[in-house]
């Protein structure tokens, strides 16, 4: 990935923190007793949209105390660049999704164009429900009609990295969401 560690450096020292790891645990707290409430009786499958949504995943999971499967897809439309293009499938969940309950777990609403067809390819593979769940939604008009069922919190229209969300395909490690200078 053509990016120096100087440029790693600078866009980590200048970043705004926008969400700090108090906040976001809360919202995972807010999160985990939503779910609970709508799952704890049907051992859902949680899907993790890789490679973004794993400490998402993670920190949530942790939070869950019911019976669940745990399992992975991987779609993206970024892959490293800043904007976003053709969805392009990595990997499809490997457990039957027939007939069963479907928690998708992501990191980031955005326009919504990604989740929206992951949410369409599970009840393709047979899911009987569906829903899905981000830690924050971007504050913006270009999205699809598309709405998360659970949404944690929100962020300005910049761009993010952090807890998951990468720059550039690195600092996706950082306990807190952080906005780049000037976006």
């Amino acid at each position: 990935m053509g990016v120096s560690r100087e440029e790693l450096e600078r866009v980590r020292r200048e970043a705004e923190c926008l969400l700090d790891a108090a906040a976001l645990s809360d919202s995972l707290d807010s999160l985990a007793q939503a779910i609970s409430a709508d799952f704890a009786a049907t051992r859902p499958v949680v899907l993790c949209v890789l490679n973004g949504a794993l400490i998402v995943t993670g920190e949530l999971l942790l939070r869950l105390d019911f019976d669940l499967q745990v399992d992975y897809l991987h779609a993206t439309r970024y892959g490293g660049e800043l904007r976003g293009g053709e969805l392009n499938w990595l990997a499809r969940p490997s457990l039957s999704l027939a007939g069963r309950h479907v928690l998708v777990v992501d990191d980031i609403f955005d326009e919504g164009i990604t989740l929206e067809k992951i949410v369409a390819e599970c009840h393709d593979m047979g899911a009987a429900k569906v829903a899905s769940c981000v830690l924050v939604e971007k504050l913006h008009q270009r999205k699809t009609a598309y709405r998360p069922d659970y949404i944690g919190l929100t962020v300005p229209d910049r761009y993010v990295f952090g807890f998951g969300m990468d720059y550039r395909g690195y600092l996706r490690n950082l306990n807190g969401i952080y906005a780049v200078r000037g976006s």
